[in-house]
């Protein structure tokens, strides 16, 4: 059994559509959606407020590249494209493989192109926080508990500026 965390997020063009476009291309899969938060740009400050969102999803044949290739042609049909000159630059679709479990276990991967845990999801209160309305008492794996780690330390400081949107909605309600 695999299943995986993906955060979500965009800041160009329609981004709510973006976000569920995301969802849609991981379909029967996905398991749990977290409410859609409105940010500031991470790293690259000149450039749009996101939209971000976390999900679950588990498929019990799916190997952590699998997650990444899917991550990878959701971002593809959003028009993703990657300047190598703003690497934290603004995006239709980001689609970031957070964490990895088989059968139960974390995947711990140092491959340069899919670093598991994401090496960074411990300092971004804009993947902390919607994991934590689907997991409330989740765990980042070698980091520890998500509200640990979202109310101490500097990512405390960067919570204080997510601001939840409730009016906007992933899945629909119907």
């Amino acid at each position: 059994m695999s299943r995986a965390v993906l955060s979500l997020g965009s800041n160009l063009g329609d981004r709510l559509a973006h976000l569920r476009s995301a969802v849609s291309a991981f379909g029967d899969d996905v398991l749990l959606v977290s409410g859609v938060y409105e940010t500031p740009p991470w790293g690259d400050q000149d450039q749009p407020a996101y939209l971000n969102a976390v999900l679950l999803a588990e498929d019990p044949a799916a190997t952590p590249r699998d997650w990444l290739e899917r991550a990878r042609a959701a971002e593809r049909v959003a028009g993703r494209t990657r300047d190598p000159r703003r690497r934290f630059g603004p995006r239709t679709l980001d689609v970031d493989v957070i964490a990895v479990w088989a059968d139960d276990e974390p995947v711990v991967s140092d491959d340069p192109e899919l670093t598991l845990p994401h090496p960074r999801a411990h300092l971004r209160a804009f993947v902390l926080r919607p994991w934590i309305d689907i997991q409330p008492y989740g765990r980042l794996p070698g980091h520890g508990w998500l509200t640990d780690l979202l109310n101490t330390g500097p990512v405390a400081a960067d919570a204080l500026d997510l601001r939840p949107r409730p009016d906007l909605a992933i899945e629909s309600t119907a």
